[in-house]
């Protein structure tokens, strides 16, 4: 073995058959020469991966630290992470936290799950009709590129100002985007596939929810896991509209008043209740499609 060239060498074991050897032989991966880090595409364990995620917590908490304790920038624009703590209990000391958490929780779903409801079924027929596409797209593509801030003089006199208000502006924040991206997902279901249930005599409905949706259900699940983080990006935007609770709400008043504490902590409570809830959509995703994550 030592004399044969790396290269060939990685042939070989990749492929103990070259050899001659059975087939029961231990196979080693090519790919193990390159390292468990650096392998292009490679695996990483879990105990790895949370590793290392948990050093880019500490990584990005230790500068952040670093930078606000050297004077480099004053605590007026950057507060210490003790200082961003400190604010944060006395907020939840004084019962708002959880009120503002509550209420923008509400919002954020309600506007996402209505989204939901209106851009999966349209996606699935936009991406399994051309009639159906060619209709819709070129409006949808359009919409998509409008601001959502720009409509809330307009939410104001159609919806009036309350909790409808919020919900619409999040509603048009993420609604275009997944249609366009559900359909997208619809159109990369293979036509053999298709075909195939055409084959053994299948209905257009059939074919619609039990190949076609069922087919493109994983990539489907991925948009909606996407497009959430878009709704609590447009929290704060929502929260503009004649509102007087909720964490977008306390970081507009915490900015009039130079209260950067709040302000940073606000954020980071969005931040994580945002992953969180991505989290959970990659844990419906596992349990529903195990066979997805199988290594």
């Amino acid at each position: 073995m030592s004399a044969i060239p790396k290269t060939r060498r990685i042939v070989i074991e990749a492929n103990p058959a070259a050899l001659g050897t059975s087939s029961s032989a231990p196979v080693r991966r090519a790919r193990d020469y390159a390292g468990p880090f650096w392998a292009i595409r490679g695996d990483l364990v879990r105990r790895d991966y949370l590793l290392i995620a948990i050093g880019s917590f500490i990584l990005f908490v230790g500068s952040w630290w670093g930078i606000s304790l050297s004077g480099i920038v004053p605590k007026l624009f950057l507060p210490t992470p003790l200082d961003v703590i400190d604010r944060l209990i006395r907020w939840y000391d004084s019962g708002n936290l959880v009120i503002d958490t509550q209420i923008s929780v509400f919002r954020v779903t309600s506007g996402f799950v209505l989204s939901a409801i209106m851009a999966i079924p349209l996606g699935l027929y936009m991406g399994t009709y051309k009639p159906v596409q060619a209709f819709f797209e070129p409006l949808v593509e359009f919409a998509r590129y409008l601001p959502a801030v720009a409509f809330v003089p307009l939410i104001l006199l159609w919806v009036g100002i309350g909790e409808g208000a919020k919900i619409t502006v999040i509603w048009i924040g993420t609604f275009f985007q997944m249609v366009l991206m559900i359909t997208e997902n619809v159109r990369h279901v293979p036509t053999a596939q298709i075909e195939a249930a055409q084959t053994m005599g299948a209905t257009r409905s059939e074919i619609i929810s039990k190949v076609i949706l069922k087919s493109a259900l994983p990539d489907i699940l991925d948009t909606l896991r996407i497009t959430l983080g878009w709704a609590w990006t447009y929290l704060v935007v929502a929260e503009m509209v004649a509102a007087n609770s909720g964490l977008g709400y306390a970081i507009l008043q915490a900015q009039r008043f130079l209260q950067t504490g709040e302000i940073f902590g606000g954020i980071l409570v969005i931040g994580t209740l945002g992953l969180l809830m991505d989290q959970l959509f990659r844990f419906i995703h596992r349990s529903a499609f195990p066979w997805l994550h199988k290594r």
